[in-house]
Formats: C-alpha cells, sequence, structure tokens
C-alpha cells in the first residue's frame, strides 16, 4: 500500500542525508520526496510517499521520530488531505497534431511552456493521479522527456501553528 508521510525536519545541514540513510538502511524505497521550507524558516517540511504494509510503516514512522533533527511525523494516508505534483513534459508532434494536444493540456488543466517545430512543453499540476492520467493520455503522441517535482501534501482542516509547537520543543 501506498504512503504519504509529513516530517516537519529542523533546517540543518545533514538532516536529509540522515532520512535518506535511514530508509536505505533499513531497506525501505522513497517512491518520491519533496522538501521545502516552511513558514518557519528554520524549519523544513518532507513529504515522502513509500511503499509497504502497515506494520513497516509505522517503524519507519518510530525511526524518523528517533532522528535528532525531526519535530514531528504524521502519516497522512488514512487522514484527508491535499496532495500536488508538478509535471515537466516535452511531447513530441507531427504537422496538424499541435491542436489535439493543446486540447488534451487544456483538459488536464495544464499550461504549454514551450513549443517549437517539433515539441510541445506542457506543465501540469495536480493530484498523482491527474499526473498519471494526463501521461498515459499524451504517451501515444510521444513523450520525450519527463520531469516530476514528487508529492507534497498537508492535512485538510484546523491544523495546530507550528509555532506553538516547535517553541515548545526548543
Amino acid at each position: 500500500m501506498k504512503h504519504t508521510i509529513s516530517v516537519l525536519v529542523e533546517n540543518r545541514f545533514g538532516a536529509f542525508d540522515r532520512i535518506a540513510t535511514m530508509f536505505s538502511g533499513k531497506g525501505f524505497n522513497i517512491d518520491s520526496i519533496s522538501i521545502g521550507e516552511t513558514e518557519i524558516s528554520d524549519l523544513s517540511r518532507m513529504t515522502l510517499v513509500t511503499r509497504g504494509p502497515n506494520q513497516i510503516i509505522e517503524q519507519i514512522v518510530k525511526q524518523l521520530n528517533r532522528l535528532i533533527d525531526t519535530i514531528k511525523v504524521v502519516d497522512l494516508t488514512d487522514q484527508p488531505r491535499v496532495e500536488r505534483e508538478l509535471a515537466l513534459m516535452t511531447v513530441s508532434y507531427h504537422k496538424g497534431q499541435r491542436a489535439e494536444i493543446m486540447d488534451i493540456c487544456d483538459i488536464f488543466r495544464g499550461s504549454v511552456v514551450d513549443i517549437n517545430n517539433k515539441s510541445i512543453m506542457i506543465e501540469v499540476t495536480g493530484p498523482p493521479d491527474k499526473i498519471d492520467a494526463a501521461i498515459n493520455v499524451l504517451m501515444p503522441f510521444g513523450i520525450i522527456e519527463i520531469a516530476r517535482s514528487g508529492t507534497v501534501a498537508l492535512k485538510r482542516g484546523e491544523q495546530t501553528k507550528i509555532k506553538k509547537e516547535y517553541s515548545n520543543v526548543n
């Protein structure tokens, strides 16, 4: 089963390495990872997507909580959440196909970000399933290259303020 895990870490040198080393040392694979600063410049939020049975994911969460730079770990899998991903796709086209590709781009609420005589670069954002669907529809035209950002996710609804939690930790 696929799991989405949010990890709040101190924005320090080596924090990412410790998490990556923990995953590789335990034999866990990371399907997707996205990292960025939060509203507090001293903290970064990592969104990890991994696969495994619930017992293994519980073990991952416990191991992540033990790392020195970790502030908070939440398995968002069974919680209401908003997930987004960005994909850039370069799609080849032949004479007469450009309009059809641009229509598909519109259907997925994508944007054309570059175009030349032989290819169109499209940007699509949304849940990972939407990105997968766009790729599947564009595949017959000939996808030359794809770059995906990895999933970012936040729990829906009322949230506790990180500042309050973080100030209690330090």
